[in-house]
């Protein structure tokens, strides 16, 4: 997918992240595709590769388990805030961001989670990519501080083709374990 995001130029220039939801890994590319950097992420709950009408107004409590993904698709993204933290807003208008892993109630253990290889374990935000707080701070920070950039959301429930046609009309996207092919 790297490899046709660059040589297409579909990243318009700019450095992208691939989010592998299968796999539960968030890969991070300067934007001649040198990879920066690679780690382990939490993700929405729900298995899913589109987000529920209107989610983005939705307060928290009113969202169910099922409405819980992370949705497939390419994003601009850029740095701002949420309501109290930093993040690279994937989707703004559905509430969509990466951001440090944050707490979330007791029984989520979510640092517990992301510290395992287990992409199982992976599946508990209500949509939003949670990384580890020095990866965040080191890492996209550092990447996205003055630029946007796009943010590649790999599908878990539909085909590759649907998400990303024109990947797959060109040459260079190839099943490797983790992606269907075209």
């Amino acid at each position: 997918m790297a490899d046709w995001v660059v040589n297409s130029g579909d990243n318009d220039g700019l450095p992208f992240v691939i989010i592998d939801k299968l796999r539960a890994k968030v890969f991070i590319f300067n934007k001649s595709g040198r990879l920066l950097g690679a780690t382990l992420a939490l993700l929405g709950k729900a298995r899913g590769d589109d987000s529920t009408a209107g989610i983005g107004h939705e307060k928290l409590s009113a969202i169910g388990p099922d409405e819980r993904t992370t949705p497939a698709g390419r994003f601009v993204a850029e740095l701002g805030r949420d309501y109290e933290h930093g993040v690279l807003w994937v989707d703004y208008h559905d509430s969509i961001a990466l951001h440090r892993v944050i707490r979330g109630t007791p029984g989520d253990h979510r640092f517990q989670r992301l510290a395992t290889t287990s992409a199982l374990d992976k599946r508990i935000t209500y949509g939003c990519i949670n990384v580890p707080i020095k990866f965040y701070d080191d890492v996209v920070l550092e990447t996205f501080a003055d630029t946007t950039g796009i943010v590649y959301i790999l599908p878990d429930t539909k085909t590759i083709q649907e998400v990303f046609p024109k990947a797959c009309s060109a040459e260079g996207v190839i099943g490797n374990g983790s992606l269907q092919t075209c």
